[in-house]
């Protein structure tokens, strides 16, 4: 069973998919649907037989989401020790050529391999979980196991751009 922690961020991209589903995407196909419907025979009615298995899909989509919006515990704050990884840190790590990675740990309805996002339950989470810069962790990867030092961990989004201070 998958860790039912989410970030605010990855709630309010869930919650806005579920709205845009229910009120916009469905409503277009339910009209779509009805137009195919009043062309005639719908056994050989493409448009129709699309329409309907359109329909399908983001009603099962609407039901998946709507369950686990029920299920989500959004995680608001930071942990009360930063120097140590928990869900929601960016972490960098730097395995054993020395090349390093920044990861986030979030839910797994929010992972995202192309911003290195990754869930909370996997290998590479779990492993750093706890840690705190310059421990060394093994990861059992699909490769075999690897070591990696963590490097820096944050709380914020290190590719952002610090804010502004205003001089006095």
């Amino acid at each position: 069973m998958a860790s039912p922690y989410i970030t605010p961020q990855g709630h309010a991209a869930l919650r806005g998919e579920l709205d845009h589903l229910w009120r916009t995407r469905r409503p277009a196909v339910v009209r779509a649907l009805a137009a195919a419907a009043a062309e005639g025979d719908r056994s050989e009615n493409a448009e129709y037989i699309y329409r309907k298995k359109e329909l399908r899909e983001i009603d099962r989509r609407v039901r998946y989401l709507t369950k686990r919006m029920d299920q989500l515990k959004v995680v608001e704050r930071k942990p009360d020790d930063t120097s140590r990884v928990f869900f929601g840190a960016w972490v960098r790590v730097a395995d054993e050529a020395g090349e390093e990675r920044t990861y986030r740990i979030v839910g797994v309805d929010e992972v995202d391999s192309s911003r290195g996002w990754i869930s909370a339950d996997s290998p590479m989470a779990r492993a750093v979980r706890g840690k705190a810069v310059d421990d060394v962790v093994l990861v059992q990867l699909p490769a075999g196991p690897a070591e990696f030092e963590i490097v820096d961990i944050c709380y914020h989004d290190p590719r952002a751009e610090p804010a502004a201070n205003p001089s006095p």
